[in-house]
C-alpha cells in the first residue's frame, strides 16, 4: 500500500467481507433469540446488512476493484466468540441479554470501520461514496441504539 486510495480500498474489502460473514451468522442469533422483539430486531438488522454489503458492491464497482480477496479477522472472531456463547447452558433470558452484548461488539466494530471509510472517502474528494458509507454509518448507530433500549427496557430486567 503506497497512498490513502489503496488503504481505503483494502478497508473497503475488509467490511466487505465482514458485513457477508454477519449475513451468515445473523439468521443463527435470529433462531437464538427468544425475546420475539429481538428476534426482530435482528431479522430487520440482517435485511440492513444485505443492503450494506450491496452499497459496498456498487462502491467497489464505482471505484473499479471487486470487493472480495480480504478476510475480516476481527468479524470471524467476534462471530466465533458469539457461536461459542450459543453453547453455553443459559437461562434463555440470559441467553437473550448475552446476545446483545455479543451484537453490540458487532455493532461497535463496525461503527469504528464504517467511520473510518467515510472519514477516508471525503478526505479522497470521493463525496458520493461517502454519503453512501455515512448512510451505512448511521443505520450501524441506529442497529446499536435499538439493541441499547431493549436491553436496557426489558431483556436484562428479564435476566436478573
Amino acid at each position: 500500500m503506497k497512498k490513502l486510495e489503496d488503504l481505503f480500498e483494502h478497508q473497503l474489502k475488509d467490511l466487505y467481507s465482514a458485513e457477508s460473514q454477519l449475513v451468515k451468522a445473523l439468521p443463527k442469533m435470529v433462531k437464538a433469540a427468544n425475546d420475539e422483539k429481538l428476534k426482530k430486531a435482528f431479522e430487520e438488522h440482517l435485511e440492513e446488512t444485505r443492503e450494506h454489503k450491496k452499497r459496498l458492491e456498487e462502491i467497489s464497482k464505482e471505484l473499479g476493484f471487486k470487493p472480495t480477496g480480504e478476510e475480516c479477522k476481527a468479524m470471524k472472531g467476534l462471530i466465533e466468540e458469539a457461536e461459542a456463547f450459543l453453547k453455553e447452558d443459559a437461562e434463555v433470558d440470559v441467553r437473550d441479554a448475552g446476545l446483545i452484548a455479543d451484537a453490540q461488539r458487532v455493532e461497535h466494530y463496525e461503527i469504528s470501520g464504517y467511520g473510518t471509510v467515510v472519514r477516508y472517502a471525503k478526505e479522497l474528494g470521493h463525496k458520493a461514496i461517502a454519503n453512501k458509507l455515512q448512510k451505512t454509518l448511521d443505520e450501524e448507530y441506529n442497529a446499536d441504539k435499538s439493541l441499547d433500549k431493549l436491553a436496557e427496557g426489558r431483556i436484562n430486567k428479564k435476566a436478573k
